[in-house]
């Protein structure tokens, strides 16, 4: 992987440079400075909360704990990293530079905060400073100049071969701590028994995941986020919705699977018209795609997937447009997904900024782009049996085309939502989540 890594870096580097020259130029800037980022300090205590790094430090250099460091990008220069190594025996200090990217940067080291700020182009410089507004750094307070962040927030969306190496990294890695969640669900673990089956696997800490997992067994299945991690099984496990990811090198994946158990076939049914369902939105990733459009027929086919398994008795065009099938698939189709496992830009308009809105009665889309080669997309359909969501369709005119007595059936199992990375490309999708789970 190192090897495969160290041939495509030179050329990443290349286009982030470039991307960086012209962002500057836009923004009337001379140099940009980027901060690892310091961690949080936990209110009324000496505690901080676990570091992350800015993305902008991790869209350069794999370095994702190195706290106070910086790197200097100066049109026409070679980049700058200077990397804090402070004098510490409270905490693990890190490690001098190594790897496929030093000879690409000049290095300097240094051992405090305050020595690395007055290595940075001074206050008089016209320096754009690219980092999170708190906790301040005297000396070096973030600007994030709105032209700068524009640029590379678009293009950021496209992402470089090296960073897709990464990415299926990523994936390679969440999709074996699926597997290991799978097998912990069969065993009759409880939640928290399955996350740390899926730690142990994925051989990373809470902490170092993109987001916190969400576990959820039978009824739990329903609530969207659920992170609570239950530390007894139940009497009887009837499904199990997984959302969790791994991470490469900041890099995030971003996937679930829901499964029915033994015996539950008619569960186990619609779970398979929910995947099969996925596959065809997956499949239909491609360049001149509209995020947006996509989106509204995964809400028609699921629809008919209601209608085939006796929920609903209306036709799609009408569930459609009376807001039912919101009622069962409240959230969007998916995000853009990268650095962060919710990506930036995914409503930018042009490299310049500007928003595209979402669709009228779809208000937690979080993506409105028109796909193209090189951005990456999750497409993660649901349905859901959400007590709140099922209460208020009952009081509306078209609860009579409900079949209730279905309803009721699922709602002891929750919820299914299937969801895989996906990678536009000039010609057909490259399913970074499928081709993990192959591997595995």
């Amino acid at each position: 992987m190192q090897d495969r890594l160290a041939s495509l870096y030179p050329q990443h580097l290349a286009t982030l440079r470039d991307r960086a020259d012209k962002a500057l130029a836009l923004g009337g800037f001379d140099h940009l400075v980027i901060a690892a980022s310091l961690p949080l300090r936990k209110f009324l205590d000496d505690q901080d909360y676990p570091f992350v790094a800015n993305p902008h430090f991790l869209h350069w250099l794999p370095l994702t704990d190195t706290p106070g460091s910086w790197i200097v990008h100066t049109p026409g220069n070679k980049p700058k990293l200077i990397f804090l190594q402070p004098k510490d025996y409270w905490h693990v200090v890190p490690a001098a530079p190594s790897g496929y990217w030093v000879e690409h940067f000049d290095i300097e080291i240094v051992r405090n905060a305050t020595d690395a700020v007055a290595l940075l182009p001074g206050a008089d410089r016209r320096r754009a400073i690219l980092g999170p507004e708190c906790p301040v750094v005297p000396g070096a307070e973030a600007n994030n100049p709105q032209a700068v962040i524009d640029y590379l927030h678009w293009h950021r969306s496209y992402k470089t071969p090296y960073e897709l190496a990464l990415m299926r990294e990523a994936s390679r890695t969440g999709a074996l701590a699926h597997r290991a969640a799978e097998r912990a669900f069969r065993a009759g673990e409880s939640e928290f028994g399955i996350q740390m089956a899926y730690l142990a696997a994925a051989r990373q800490m809470e902490a170092e995941l993109p987001y916190a997992n969400i576990v959820g067994l039978n009824e739990h299945g329903a609530v969207l986020h659920y992170t609570h991690f239950d530390r007894k099984a139940p009497a009887q496990s009837r499904s199990f919705l997984i959302d969790a990811g791994a991470s490469a090198a900041g890099y995030a994946s971003d996937i679930t699977r829901t499964y029915a158990a033994h015996g539950h076939s008619e569960f186990q049914a619609l779970v398979d018209s929910v995947d099969a369902a996925q596959q065809g939105f997956a499949a239909r990733v491609r360049a001149g795609q509209s995020y947006p459009e996509l989106h509204i027929h995964a809400h028609h086919v699921l629809a008919d997937v209601l209608r085939e398994h006796g929920v609903i008795r209306m036709s799609a065009e009408s569930a459609v447009a009376a807001g039912v099938t919101s009622a069962f698939f409240p959230h969007g189709l998916g995000h853009p997904i990268g650095l962060q496992v919710h990506d930036v830009s995914g409503f930018q308009q042009n490299e310049r900024g500007g928003t595209i809105a979402r669709p009228q009665g779809h208000p937690y889309l979080r993506m409105t782009r028109v796909l193209e080669p090189g951005m990456v997309v999750t497409i993660e359909p649901g349905l859901y049996f959400i007590d709140m969501l099922l209460e208020e369709l009952r009081a509306k005119p078209v609860a009579n085309e409900i079949d209730w007595a279905k309803v009721d059936f699922f709602r002891p199992y929750g919820g299914i939502r299937i969801e895989d990375d996906v990678v536009c490309t000039d010609g057909a999708p490259e399913n970074l989540t499928r081709e993990a789970f192959a591997l595995t």
